[in-house]
């Protein structure tokens, strides 16, 4: 019996809208007045997740959230953390000095700064207008070595990002975990984060094994969580490597797809 949901934000909880259809809420709320657990899974900061969890009425006590790709589990009544792995400057610092080498922009997400960039790219004032965060320009190169950073972000148009993730050296990806949720954004972490790693500290903090898990998302940065879980859903819009990971496909965001998860194995 399924226990737990994490579900992915963008092209899976939300509609291509940015909103969340009453089939999916009402069936999360039915899930929940069962006792499953279900937590959202992003790659964005908490920041950007709170109209969303406040909508769900997901902000008591016993509820949880994965955010910055896996790189933060917490609580999110009180804040308290279950789980983090983080980068530190030193880390942002080679990052933002690969994608200067391949003509990319960057941007980061910094625990004492907030959203950080060298230079003001649309993509990073998009980032701004999802998290609500304000932009504050940092030279990476001058950041303290151990600062905790969350993630680091290489983005620009997607033939120019393509052509940069072409060249980046193999070591990158032994060194840290690399995933691209979308077609203008690369995003890096500590290797020990990414949505699996978190949907399974959560598991074992509740008490639940992968086999009790659902995991729901569209893009290579659901990855890690899908191939964990006992139920790994990619969603009809998802992408093609995605869907070859998942058990199951399910219909479009823009479809009800989550709903449609729910309703057939949670409530059915």
């Amino acid at each position: 019996m399924y226990k737990l949901i994490a579900l992915d934000m963008d092209g899976t909880l939300l509609t291509p809208q940015g909103e969340i259809s009453p089939r999916t809420q009402a069936a999360i709320q039915a899930a929940r007045a069962r006792g499953v657990t279900v937590v959202l899974a992003s790659g964005r900061p908490l920041e950007g997740m709170t109209r969303y969890l406040e909508e769900l009425g997901m902000t008591g006590p016993d509820d949880y959230v994965i955010s910055y790709n896996g790189a933060m589990v917490q609580r999110v009544a009180c804040g308290s953390v279950i789980r983090s792995q983080l980068l530190t400057g030193a880390d942002a610092s080679l990052i933002a000095s690969l994608a200067d080498q391949q003509g990319v922009n960057v941007h980061g997400f910094s625990v004492s700064q907030g959203l950080i960039t060298p230079r003001l790219s649309h993509y990073t004032e998009h980032e701004s207008r999802l998290t609500g965060m304000p932009i504050k320009l940092v030279d990476f190169a001058a950041l303290p070595p151990d600062e905790a950073i969350l993630k680091v972000m290489m983005i620009d148009e997607p033939s120019l990002l393509s052509r940069a993730i072409a060249a980046l050296p193999g070591s990158l990806y032994e060194d840290y975990t690399v995933v691209q949720s979308a077609p203008y954004f690369l995003e890096i972490m500590n290797n020990q984060s990414h949505k699996g790693s978190g949907v399974a500290a959560l598991a074992e903090h509740l008490g639940l094994n992968a086999s009790q898990v659902i995991a729901v998302g569209d893009a290579g940065n659901d990855s890690h969580m899908v191939e964990y879980a006992g139920l790994g859903v990619a969603m009809g819009n998802a992408t093609e490597s995605l869907k070859a990971l998942a058990q199951h496909i399910t219909s479009r965001n823009d479809e009800d797809g989550v709903a449609r998860v729910i309703e057939e194995f949670v409530l059915a």
